[in-house]
């Protein structure tokens, strides 16, 4: 399973989780307070503000209570995802495109 985090600049965050496991909410806060805070921190410069949003579909691990409460504790905004519209959904054709391709 892959996780990506990206910006406009291209990504900031990719993670693996072994073939067959699924995405928990305690693994998702795992990777928003560990490794996704520090990979803004490093591409910011330290900088860690609000000008940040994060993109979530109304997966489990995203609206879960615990994942909720994470991220308000570390200060960062949630935009609601938009209804599916192709031309709205740009990893379908800069992320998923490529990764078939690498098949």
């Amino acid at each position: 399973m892959l996780t990506v985090f990206w910006e406009s600049q291209g990504p900031i965050l990719e993670t693996y989780q072994e073939h067959g496991a699924t995405v928990k909410t305690a693994t998702y806060c795992d990777i928003l307070q560990g490794e996704l805070k520090h990979a803004i921190c490093s591409k910011r410069r330290g900088k860690l503000s609000k000008e940040i949003l994060l993109l979530h579909d109304n997966a489990r691990p995203h609206t879960a209570a615990h994942t909720l409460e994470t991220l308000k504790q570390l200060n960062l905004e949630t935009m609601e995802h938009p209804a599916y519209i192709p031309n709205l959904v740009p990893s379908d054709f800069h992320l998923f495109g490529p990764l078939k391709n690498a098949r």
